[in-house]
């Protein structure tokens, strides 16, 4: 990958200045990748040239068989780093590029599988942010706009989807190779990057709803999981479709709207029409509430793009946040009010996943929501916690500053004069600005083209606000929640809005034992309330009315806990009050995952026994109550360290495939790893990667070779799918408690992840940010800071690093405590 260029956001300027592209046309012939590895395209770009006899490039990488512009054949050798040079462009250009694409196993743009149990082989694409290069020749950049015609030649067995639907499909009969030929309708005008191809043998189930054809695919092997959760995909499609148009005044454009789950993948990708995301969301086995709802957030978050980002699209990579912050904010916008299940997707979002963009934003690696992106590997650094989530929670806040109405009505106007266009930050701010009465480029810069968290402290009757930098604090438009104790637990007195302004803003508050800071989780800041309030909240954040609420206590905690404020035993003792009696499935799972990390990574090694203890304990009884018996008995997986605990799961996993590996995982953790039971649950476990689950199994030793054999796979074969089974081996790999076996990973890790800069976005990410060492001293520390402060450092890898380093620098601190 090093010898691919970069775009710079100077040439897309200047490219984007000299051309613009009528048209693509793209042949594809998949034909040879069902028992081989060739991807074969041809790609005919009509396109106009602003100065005749000027020269520009189109991006393509890999095999250059051909390259004709305007009838002239151009040399295919001087294709270089990626590029193709154009000489002596007409008024009118027509260039067709022939290229075939070697590399389909590494998941960079393409990746072919062999399913482990059938053996049959699917294909899947996925082109953000600028891979589609590699799939076929192109001017890979967001704002070179065009419709795409798509033909893909197939073997005869296989099921082809694209953005749009199929105009026809005819066999091949007399051609070489036979098979079969999609014809897909042309697209509207779209970016290279939400293009796509897919291809197997799926099974394929489809309904009709609400004057949608809707689609849904799965590899043969996971077909019964498919059927078993259709009727929930197919209403949450609907229900979302709905909803998004409604909301934004505007229709989603086409009537197929398609989602192909597939292998090895570890996310999920907004192609226009036709959405890929990794098959582990169809679970092995009967999903939780916290599994469906996060299956309901990706679904969401995908149809918000078709929005923003298919619809209308930034104009550059350094307005990413306009596509990711807000699809990650409109999904659980929508889950809220179009969903009858997650309701309180807000809560789940807070006690979830909202810390992850607090750690990134405290650490070395904070950036502005919108930042410098020189060039596009610097946008692939970006697809991050601060992008995802933070820019979600800038968004809630900035509706609650300017009010959901309108709020609303500035998403209508900007949708309707951008269509099919391109846009700058300006464009969506004045949108908003104007349909509220607002002057919001004050707010604008504070809050996206400014680093770090504010931090709020309640004291004497003010609010103090202290910035992360030498600028003034943020604005924050927030609630304090007033509450008084009395016989029956926390009774609600008040609840005070607040807009801060400056270093400090006086506050009216009604007497109160407990002043909750940024009640119902309006803007994103370190809140400190009063330390009598913070006493009463620890204590009793379990009589909290509301589910947001509850988790604001525990992510109030965990910064606290963060910043070295609060010690580890004292919010795992508040987690565990509010499992007692806990019984929103919106917190349950969320809490009990709190509970564990602090367990494991935030406790001192000689106490984590004890505290996994009492969490097994809690896990246990939770376990009694049939809507969270799943959830609990994973978390006392976990957990468990007696001979009762075994023996309770033992019996549930008689049934319970997943359960039965987490169980054997516990086992080999604590060095009672059995051969015979992990080779009797891989007979028994219809889960295609089965396999992967028993190299887990194994990695959770505290034994040297058997770490050695995960690490091969995950950096050396990285054979290991992304999504949760990498999720699973990396914490099978990470066990507590095992730090002399561990040590010597962490420059391991050091020497191998330079090799990992700008591979498949999705599995690299996976790596560089969860295989970072759990267990490291100084002076690995100290290396993993110097290498990211490296001059020729990839921008992933640093950002990766630098949070690691971060975060285990607090982790030791605590663990010190």
């Amino acid at each position: 990958m090093s010898d691919v260029a970069s775009l710079t956001r100077e040439e897309a300027r200047e490219r984007a200045e000299l051309v613009s592209v009528e048209r693509y046309d793209v042949a594809v012939d998949l034909r040879a990748l069902f028992e081989g590895e060739v991807w074969a395209a041809t790609s005919t770009i009509s396109f106009t040239c602003r100065t005749p006899g000027a020269s520009t490039f189109v991006d393509c990488v890999g095999h250059v068989s051909s390259v004709t512009l305007n009838g002239r054949e151009l040399d295919p050798a001087t294709a270089e780093r990626g590029r193709i040079p154009l000489p002596d462009l007409a008024a009118d250009n027509v260039l067709v590029v022939s290229s075939a694409q070697h590399d389909t196993s590494s998941g960079n743009a393409i990746l072919r599988t062999v399913d482990p149990n059938d053996k049959l082989v699917y294909i899947w694409s996925t082109f953000e942010p600028d891979m589609a290069r590699f799939a076929w020749a192109c001017f890979d950049q967001p704002d070179l706009k065009a419709p795409h015609g798509i033909v893909v030649d197939a073997p005869e067995t296989w099921t082809v989807t694209s953005n749009s639907a199929p105009d026809s499909v005819t066999d091949l009969d007399g051609a070489a190779g036979g098979g079969r030929r999609w014809t897909f309708a042309d697209t509207p005008p779209l970016s290279t990057y939400v293009t796509v191809v897919n291809a197997g043998p799926f099974h394929e189930l489809r309904s009709s709803r609400g004057g949608y054809d809707l689609g849904l695919y799965s590899r043969q092997s996971l077909k019964q999981y498919l059927e078993r959760d259709a009727e929930e995909l197919f209403d949450l499609t609907d229900r979302g479709l709905a909803f998004f148009g409604e909301r934004f005044g505007q229709p989603f454009a086409q009537e197929r709207y398609d989602q192909v789950f597939v292998p090895n993948m570890g996310g999920a990708m907004e192609n226009w029409g036709s959405v890929t995301w990794t098959d582990s969301v169809l679970y092995r086995s009967t999903p939780t509430y916290g599994q469906r709802s996060v299956r309901a957030q990706i679904l969401l978050h995908e149809m918000a793009h078709m929005w923003f980002g298919d619809l209308v699209t930034m104009q550059w990579w350094d307005d990413l946040w306009l596509n990711e912050a807000f699809a990650s904010w409109a999904s659980n916008w929508a889950a809220v009010n179009c969903t009858d299940d997650f309701t309180d997707e807000w809560a789940t979002f807070l006690a979830g996943g909202k810390m992850a963009g607090y750690r990134q934003d405290m650490s070395p690696a904070t950036h502005p929501i919108r930042g410098e992106v020189p060039d596009v590997a610097q946008a692939m650094a970006n697809f991050d916690a601060i992008t995802y989530t933070k820019g979600a929670s800038v968004l809630k806040q900035l509706m609650a500053y300017v009010g959901e109405d309108a709020f609303v009505e500035g998403l209508r106007g900007y949708f309707r004069e951008h269509a099919w266009g391109n846009t700058v930050l300006a464009d969506l701010m004045s949108s908003i600005g104007d349909a509220a009465g607002r002057d919001l480029d004050d707010w604008t810069v504070a809050w996206l083209d400014r680093a770090g968290t504010d931090t709020l402290r309640l004291t004497d009757g003010a609010i103090t606000a202290t910035s992360p930098d030498d600028g003034a604090p943020r604005p924050h438009r927030l609630d304090v929640g007033c509450y008084a104790v009395s016989e029956t637990g926390l009774t609600l007195v008040d609840t005070v809005s607040v807009e801060t302004a400056g270093d400090t803003t006086e506050v009216q508050l009604p007497a109160a034992d407990l002043h909750l800071l940024n009640a119902a989780d309006l803007t994103f800041a370190a809140v400190r309330p009063d330390a009598d309030s913070v006493r009463v909240l620890l204590d009793r954040a379990a009589e909290l009315p509301e589910a947001v609420d509850r988790a604001m206590a525990v992510v109030t905690g965990f910064q606290m806990l963060y910043d070295g404020e609060l010690p580890g035993p004292e919010l795992f003792s508040c987690v565990l009050g509010l499992l007692a009696g806990e019984r929103s499935p919106s917190l349950v799972e969320p809490f009990l995952n709190v509970a564990l990390e602090v367990a494991q990574r935030w406790t001192p090694n000689g106490d984590i026994p004890v505290q996994l203890e009492h969490l097994a304990v809690m896990a246990a009884g939770l376990a009694d109550d049939p809507e969270h018996t799943t959830p609990a008995l994973r978390t006392l997986a976990a957990a468990a360290t007696s001979d009762e605990h075994f023996r309770r799961l033992d019996s549930a996993a008689e049934s319970d495939n997943d359960l039965a590996w987490r169980v054997a995982t516990r086992r080999a953790a604590l060095g009672r790893y059995d051969d015979d039971a992990v080779e009797s649950l891989l007979q028994r476990d219809p889960d295609p990667d089965a396999a992967m689950r028993a190299l887990a199994v194994r990695t959770a030793q505290p034994d040297t070779a058997a770490k050695d054999e995960a690490w091969v796979h995950l950096f050396d074969k990285r054979d290991v799918p992304g999504g949760p089974m990498m999720g699973n081996m990396i914490r099978a790999f990470w066990q507590p408690q095992q730090d002399d076996v561990l040590a010597p990973y962490g420059d391991r890790f050091l020497d191998a992840i330079p090799a990992l800069a700008g591979g498949g976005m999705l599995t690299v990410f996976g790596l560089m940010y969860g295989m970072f060492p759990q267990v490291a001293d100084d002076d690995f520390l100290a290396r993993a800071t110097s290498v990211a402060a490296e001059p020729g450092c990839d921008p992933t890898v640093r950002a990766a690093l630098l949070i690691g380093a971060d975060t285990l620098t607090r982790m030791n601190r605590a663990r010190r405590a």
